[in-house]
């Protein structure tokens, strides 16, 4: 039976300091990173990534709050939060954003409140991202 997700509070998955996950991780619910990974993360809730932790991953949820090294892509609709502590070097497409003061944030920056204009940025982002990462022989 696959997990479901009930809330926006309960952390459904933790990965603490010290531990290190290598691979795709698709979860169900919110999450909390204080440890590294390296591949992708994809979640129907909510992701915050701590101060410690250190991520090289495309990360695809409903909101992220970073408060640690993010080397890869966030998309997040509801919001992106990045925190004094935190960096992101990759593209951050969200109807919300908000930056403290210090912050690292080296990539594209999509932030549009309105539903149908953030879908069509989202997808024409996709699309630019699809060609460059195209390989041709």
């Amino acid at each position: 039976m696959a997990a479901q997700h009930t809330d926006d509070i309960t952390i459904n998955t933790l990965i603490g300091p010290g531990s290190s996950v290598t691979g795709d991780l698709r979860i169900a619910g919110f999450v909390r990173i204080d440890g590294d990974i390296v591949g992708s993360l994809e979640t129907t809730g909510r992701v915050i990534i701590g101060e410690k932790a250190r991520i090289k991953a495309n990360i695809r949820a409903l909101s992220v709050t970073v408060g640690g090294i993010v080397e890869g892509d966030i998309v997040a609709p509801e919001g992106i939060v990045i925190y004094s502590t935190g960096m992101v070097i990759g593209d951050v497409i969200t109807k919300k954003l908000r930056v403290d003061d210090e912050v690292v944030l080296h990539g594209a920056c999509i932030s549009i409140k309105d539903e149908d204009a953030f879908d069509k940025a989202r997808t024409k982002w996709q699309d630019m991202k699809a060609i460059r990462t195209k390989t041709f022989y």
